[in-house]
């Protein structure tokens, strides 16, 4: 039985990170065995605390400092095992018990990147203008790459590991990690399977951190990476 890698970057998420772990470890992931990595991003409210219980069930990384959401998962996927990689956020926005749901596709072989999409499935009313700049940046990125995606900003990514020498090095510290791994792969000549996921969005009073200037960071990075020359991995080699 293959492993599939799920990665789970925190940053001050003490109130909903225990739960985020004690759902991914008790949800289903039918015909793949579980590696789960949290990585705390130099969260400052207690989170380090919070995991140490958990360091015996889970690979346990604690950055030095704050680095963002694209640094977090970098030192993820270098301790990542598995043959398939699945990004979980700490905030329970999304939910484990999709992860059949984002899995099946990979019985196809030629399925290398799955994106949970927020639009196909049912979820709460969001914030009119998050709602509006997500669908914004997802036509850019349907323009500018020729594609037909409905969610380039979803927190739920899945792929095979083998997709990382096309990706890598990530440049993106925040949440640019989104367009700028959808860039890449599309870029590199992934075709990005959709399924619909539930979807439970938290408000800016709940904890979000995601604002205006990262839908304008995710714009730029989707022009840098369409027009700019993408350094991999495999080209360092």
């Amino acid at each position: 039985m293959e492993t599939v890698s799920i990665i789970i970057p925190v940053f001050n998420e003490k109130k909903t990170v225990v739960s985020t772990i004690e759902r991914v470890l008790s949800a289903p992931t039918p015909g793949w065995k579980k590696q789960v990595i949290v990585v705390d991003d130099g969260s400052t409210d207690g989170t380090a605390q919070a995991l140490i219980p958990w360091q015996k069930r889970c690979t346990v990384i604690h950055a030095g400092r704050n680095g963002g959401k694209g640094k977090a998962l970098s030192l993820g996927f270098s301790k990542a095992e598995g043959s398939l990689i699945l990004i979980q956020d700490a905030d329970l926005e999304y939910s484990p018990d999709d992860y059949p749901i984002l899995l099946k596709p990979f019985e196809n072989s030629r399925v290398q990147v799955v994106y949970g999409s927020r639009f196909l499935g049912s979820h709460l009313s969001t914030m009119f203008v998050y709602a509006l700049g997500n669908k914004f940046v997802t036509l850019v990125t349907n323009i500018l790459y020729n594609t037909n995606i409905t969610d380039m900003e979803t927190g739920y990514k899945a792929f095979r590991k083998n997709v990382l020498v096309d990706v890598s090095p990530i440049a993106a510290s925040r949440f640019d990690f989104e367009p700028e791994f959808t860039a890449k792969a599309l870029r590199s000549g992934y075709q990005i399977y959709e399924v619909p996921i539930s979807y439970f969005g938290r408000k800016f009073s709940e904890g979000k951190k995601l604002t205006w200037r990262d839908g304008v960071a995710a714009f730029w990075t989707l022009l840098r990476f369409r027009f700019w020359r993408v350094h991999r991995a495999k080209d360092m080699l």
